[in-house]
Order: C-alpha cells, then structure tokens, then sequence
C-alpha cells in the first residue's frame, strides 16, 4: 500500500545558512555575498556570493576613483560585446542565410558585434595603443579579466616583466587615460 506524505510548506532558507562558496572557489580569489539582494531565477530574492575583481578592489582600496572604476567597467562591457575574449563559444544568434548578401538593422549582432569592436579599439589607442604597457594591460586585466599579477609576470609588456606595483601604476594610468576618452567626469 503505498504511503502518503501530506505536504509540507517549504520553509524559506535564513539567508546566513545558505551554502557557501567552496574552498575551491575561494582560492581563485576574493568572493563575497551581495550588499542587497537581487531577484534569483524564480524572481524571488537571494543574496548570492560573487567574486570580487580586480576594479571593485583597487576602488575600495582608494587606489581609483568611482569613475575610473565605471570607466574600466564601460570596457569591460563593450568587449564582452566585441567578443574579443580568448575563450569564447561560437555566436549561435548569426546562422548563415545561405551565403546571400543582405542588409542588416543597426541593432543585429554583426553591426552591434562591430560597433563594440570599434568602440574597443579607439579606447585602446587613446591610452597609447595595443603595444603600449598601458593597452596591453587594459585588454589582458580589463578586456580579458585575467589578475594584475598574472598580466605583470606572465604577459608583461612587450614580453618584459613588470613589478605588481609597477603593473598597478600601469593600470591606474590606463584607467585615468580611459575616463578622459570616455568623457566621464572626474570624482575627487
């Protein structure tokens, strides 16, 4: 005979009990629960932990300001836009037509996809360049979200090895240069 359960309400979880990130996840750097909660995938709220980048740090520690932060999160938008990261999936939005010629809307990927690209390449040229320490670290640590130390004893520029504090003068310099390009105001 088989047996019947009555239902039971689920309970809320007390947002302090919720699973934290493991120790795997934590030795990939600094990770944090949200300030406010936001709606998770069912629309109710949730405070989940997120990792805590390399601008949001820099910020907190004074080393930026608020703009050059928002500056450097501009360019971090509109190369995930550019799809310019190293590690990316194939565009499954852009089937091929049959191989004929059209005209697209301005807001398709193609255009949208090259307007970020565009947009990325004048940033990059207006804080000297691809081949400048400036550019390089603008596309390794921002566009491509990979550490300051990695880029300093890794990537460098033009394959010499920086100091951290060296790499960190090279980002703030970068990030002042790309507030200015990109007309922000600045927060003293």
């Amino acid at each position: 005979m088989p047996r019947h359960h009555a239902h039971r309400p689920s309970l809320p979880i007390h947002p302090e009990l919720a699973v934290p990130p493991t120790p795997e996840r934590r030795n990939h750097g600094v990770v944090e629960r949200l300030e406010r909660p936001i709606a998770d995938e069912r629309g109710r709220p949730a405070r989940p932990y997120r990792a805590v980048d390399t601008l949001a740090t820099m910020e907190r520690r004074g080393s930026i300001t608020s703009g050059m932060r928002q500056a450097g999160e501009d360019f971090r938008g509109r190369f995930a836009t550019a799809q310019l990261d190293p590690l990316r999936t194939p565009d499954w939005s852009r089937l091929r037509n049959g191989g004929t010629a059209r005209f697209r809307a301005a807001d398709e990927p193609g255009l949208r996809i090259e307007a970020a690209r565009d947009a990325v390449w004048r940033a990059v040229l207006a804080v000297g360049g691809l081949g400048s320490p400036a550019g390089s670290c603008l596309w390794h640590v921002v566009g491509w979200e990979r550490s300051l130390k990695e880029w300093a004893l890794e990537q460098g520029w033009n394959g010499r090895r920086v100091s951290q504090e060296a790499a960190s003068g090279i980002l703030i310099a970068a990030l002042g240069a790309l507030e200015a390009h990109f007309g922000m105001k600045r927060d003293c």
